[in-house]
């Protein structure tokens, strides 16, 4: 199903999702209120949308920034800003004014699109690059749709080559100045194929879609794969554990972040029996816990399915579909996907089960940082080969295992310290629910090892009875000179854990 475009084809995305369509009465969307929308219903309005952009003045190339809630209109944007050949930019709707002045002054757009409350803060904004602002509410209402609705529904689909942006997704910036990910048509269709072909999905799947969509994960990976197979999704606006144990019986597919998986498993509704219309459930954008996948496996008779993939990349690596799912693993490369893991001083490729720098090449990965060209340049090997940031291993059997991102590493001493081991032995604790171990500024070591445990409800932990139980599993150098205790781990609207607000609120730990 895979296969290159021609060279006299539309690489648009939208063509190559909707040009082959066989019913366009197809059902694509139910929402969370029964409200069905079609194949068809989704071309004729994306092109009413897109009829708007021209009149707007949006060109081929400009980009379009989004910052909205989660809707079918948010989605048919999407589609509709791909369909006229600009280049669609989503912000995360957690971001205050202040962080989108960044945003929208660095990408200069030509259209931003936002909430109603937001509009007013947003053109000020906006006139700094000369940007037109429209609305559209959490329920698809706005100036927006407003106008689209006295537009014609046919819309000839702009011409689009394979390397051409469709879309620029801004990383989470953790560390410096966020960057803007480029990302081509074919990045996009590409890796979307593939996962349709390594996940079986056709058009009898149904997805429950709780994810937000301004992430690769909620846009690209489910939205995408399952319009590619003609399936249908049930579009909810966010996690609702006991609406979606309820819609499982009528579903096949769930995609979501490791919160999903522990927010459900709190459920007594959870069980074999809910679960056993299920075929899929695939998890993603942060490490889910071994034990998250085993107590779950447990519960369901369902193998979770984990894959890796980044802003800048799409998918990866996936778990296998037929075969060993293995915890704390996140699969083989997908078929296309190249992937190894090298020194990551020299560049030198690592024997398996070394841990190293991952690096990734392949149709997936994005074409650069917009307007950085030098830092593009520093990302990439000479081979192509793009440098992930993450630190991980292949072992023996081909599965790769991420052990923490590369500025997470913890250099105590002059020994490397990788958290995700010591973390896997903190976690396994009892009274533990999860840790993050942390570097921060120590004058004799460089950096102190310091774990951040969360401990269960009535759990009986202090910082003697953590050490005791990892004394004699952890080299000397790898023991935490501090266990520090938190209610809850700060995390990013992905479920990733932020490393640099620990590191930052503990920043003094060890001054004299």
């Amino acid at each position: 199903m895979n296969t290159p475009i021609n060279a006299t084809a539309n690489a648009n995305l939208f063509s190559r999702l909707f040009d082959n369509l066989d019913d366009p009465a197809r059902l694509a969307i139910e929402t969370a209120d029964g409200k069905r929308i079609s194949y068809g219903d989704l071309i004729g309005r994306s092109g009413q949308i897109a009829n708007l952009l021209v009149a707007r003045g949006v060109k081929i190339g400009d980009r379009v920034a989004v910052q909205v809630e989660k809707s079918v209109q948010n989605l048919i944007l999407y589609l509709a800003v791909v369909r006229a050949g600009a280049i669609y930019l989503p912000l995360n709707t957690a971001y205050t004014l202040n962080e989108l002045t960044y945003f929208i002054t660095d990408a200069e757009p030509s259209l931003v699109v936002c909430d109603p409350a937001k509009a007013d803060g947003i053109r000020a904004i906006a006139q700094k690059v000369n940007a037109k602002v429209e609305t559209l509410d959490a329920s698809g209402n706005g100036s927006l749709t407003d106008a689209a609705d006295r537009e014609k529904s046919e819309f000839t689909t702009v011409q689009r080559a394979n390397d051409d942006l469709a879309a620029i997704l801004y990383t989470s910036g953790t560390t410096g100045r966020s960057k803007g990910a480029m990302l081509s048509h074919d990045n996009l269709a590409s890796n979307s194929l593939t996962l349709v072909d390594y996940w079986r999905f056709t058009d009898k799947d149904v997805l429950i879609h709780a994810l937000p969509i301004y992430h690769t994960h909620g846009l690209f990976v489910a939205s995408n794969v399952t319009l590619f197979a003609r399936a249908s999704m049930i579009f909810l606006p966010k996690l609702d554990p006991e609406q979606i144990i309820k819609l499982m019986p009528r579903a096949t597919a769930l995609m979501g972040v490791p919160t999903f998986y522990t927010r459900l498993l709190r459920s007594p509704n959870l069980t074999k029996e809910a679960t056993s219309h299920m075929r899929l459930f695939v998890s993603g954008s942060a490490p889910l816990l071994a034990d998250t996948h085993r107590e779950w496996s447990a519960r369901t008779g369902h193998a979770v399915l984990e894959r890796y993939g980044m802003t800048e990349t799409n998918m990866n690596t996936s778990n296998p579909y037929d075969g060993e799912r293995v915890p704390g693993a996140v699969g083989f490369p997908l078929p296309g996907v190249s992937a190894r893991v090298v020194d990551p001083e020299t560049g030198k490729p690592l024997k398996a089960d070394e841990i190293g720098m991952i690096e990734v090449k392949g149709p997936n990965v994005f074409k650069g940082y917009w307007r950085m060209p030098e830092k593009t340049k520093s990302e990439f090997r000479d081979d192509g080969f793009f440098i992930t940031g993450d630190l991980g291993k292949i072992d023996a059997k081909g599965y790769v295992h991420i052990v923490g991102r590369g500025k997470d590493l913890v250099i105590s001493g002059g020994f490397n310290v990788y958290p995700k081991e010591i973390e896997s032995e903190i976690d396994a604790i009892d009274g533990v629910v999860e840790s993050a171990v942390i570097g921060v500024p120590h004058a004799d070591f460089g950096e102190g090892v310091t774990a951040v445990v969360v401990p269960q409800k009535g759990a009986t932990l202090d910082e003697a009875a953590i050490l005791r139980a990892l004394d004699g599993r952890l080299a000397k150098f790898k023991m935490p000179k501090r266990v520090l205790f938190e209610d809850d781990l700060p995390r990013n609207t992905m479920g990733k854990v932020q490393k640099n607000i620990l590191r930052d609120k503990y920043k003094d730990l060890y001054k004299k």
